[in-house]
């Protein structure tokens, strides 16, 4: 399956290439890279990475955002955030990390749908998304085609939960062992729950 992978300025780097090393080491799917520009765009990291423009991302199958400081400027950036409920209604299965969950929930993709962020930012999620029924003490929350995880590492756990449910827990599991992985693959098993 292909990946679309949504990247802008000040991502944080293992949002991203957490799911995307334990996607990538399953075999099963592919990832292209695309920023709303496209070009160079940098981790809050500093780790650069070329992306295609946004606007030339076909129809996905996998749509993948990360979470990072820089959510915030995107979260400003109404072109990007329609473009993203484009995407995320065309997608056979939308991820996000971290809060990369305001992205979805700025485009109203997750009105009415469980959701879990990265907990330090439990409240203002709350504050500014009411629609969305944000859960406090989950490592990663599925509702329908939405896979969203909480903060940082929770995504690397939240993408090999969702290799299980597509292709199987077999391939979860080698994908871990590969990788040196210790999979907590119990979405309510969270240690950092608020």
């Amino acid at each position: 399956m292909k990946v679309t992978a949504v990247l802008f300025e000040g991502f944080e780097t293992l949002d991203m290439f957490g799911p995307v090393e334990m996607l990538g080491a399953s075999g099963e799917f592919s990832v292209e890279y695309f920023a709303p520009e496209g070009g160079v765009v940098r981790s809050y990291q500093g780790v650069p990475v070329v992306a295609e423009p946004l606007s030339e991302a076909g129809e996905p199958e996998v749509l993948l955002v990360p979470g990072g400081m820089g959510v915030y400027a995107m979260l400003e950036d109404e072109a990007f955030i329609a473009r993203i409920a484009e995407l995320s209604a065309q997608a056979q299965y939308v991820l996000s990390v971290c809060n990369g969950a305001f992205i979805y929930a700025k485009a109203g993709v997750l009105d009415g749908r469980r959701a879990t962020t990265y907990k330090a930012r439990m409240d203002r999620a709350e504050s500014m998304f009411p629609d969305v029924k944000w859960e406090r003490s989950a490592r990663w929350t599925v509702d329908g085609k939405f896979y969203v995880s909480s903060g940082v590492s929770a995504g690397t756990d939240m993408a090999l939960g969702f290799i299980a449910d597509v292709c199987g827990v077999e391939c979860a599991e080698k994908t871990a062992r590969y990788a040196e992985y210790t999979w907590n693959a119990d979405p309510a098993n969270d240690p950092f729950a608020c």
